[in-house]
């Protein structure tokens, strides 16, 4: 146990839990959002209705009240960008111990879930897409099962998201590894006992 680790309370109460639906015997990782980048749709219903109110001010600049059309774009870009934003900022994907969870928001009321137990993940990779995502720090990480892929665009930091994962999984299967040497060391030990009785 590290100096910087938090002990866990011993009760498991509903305060406890980082996430709604979270286990009690359940630790969470790393909690990370899609990179920035992803918001640029955002950035560009920000900027365009701003910058086309603002060309008629410029043509006829004698009228004065032409002044008011940019800021009334302003606040249209800002209402547009704000959902966008929140559609950003409230998908999400939550590492635990016991499994990956995505919570992707829909509009303002709807959100979808998918849940993928770390036992069941079968390879990891990730991809930086050229310059662009090593200067700013974004690529796609895929995570390969045996029923399908769940990619995850726009990653910020990709290499070290694969790494946490790639360190979770590990451990799923050295625990499992472990179960299943406990299950055959009690299946011997209860053979010598069977024949030992007879």
């Amino acid at each position: 146990m590290g100096i910087f680790r938090k002990k866990q309370p011993e009760t498991s109460d509903v305060a406890d839990k980082s996430f709604d639906g979270q286990r009690a015997d359940e630790e969470v990782i790393l909690v990370f959002r899609r990179h920035m980048i992803a918001m640029r749709k955002g950035f560009y219903m920000l900027l365009i209705p701003f910058a086309l109110s603002a060309i008629p001010p410029l043509i006829w600049q004698t009228q004065l009240e032409l002044f008011l059309l940019p800021i009334g774009g302003l606040v249209l870009g800002l209402l547009l960008f704000s959902y966008q934003f929140l559609m950003w900022y409230f998908t999400v994907f939550i590492l635990t111990n016991q499994r990956l969870r995505q919570v992707t928001q829909h509009g303002f009321f709807g959100s979808d879930v998918v849940e993928l137990k770390l036992s069941k993940i079968h390879n990891i990779s990730y991809n930086i897409p050229g310059m662009s995502g090593e200067l700013f720090g974004f690529g796609t990480i895929v995570i390969q099962t045996y029923v399908g892929d769940l990619t995850i665009r726009n990653a910020e930091h990709p290499q070290k998201i694969y790494n946490l994962l790639q360190d979770a999984v590990d451990a799923i299967e050295q625990r499992g590894a472990n179960e299943e040497n406990y299950i055959e060391a009690e299946a011997v030990e209860q053979t010598r006992e069977a024949d030992a009785d007879n």
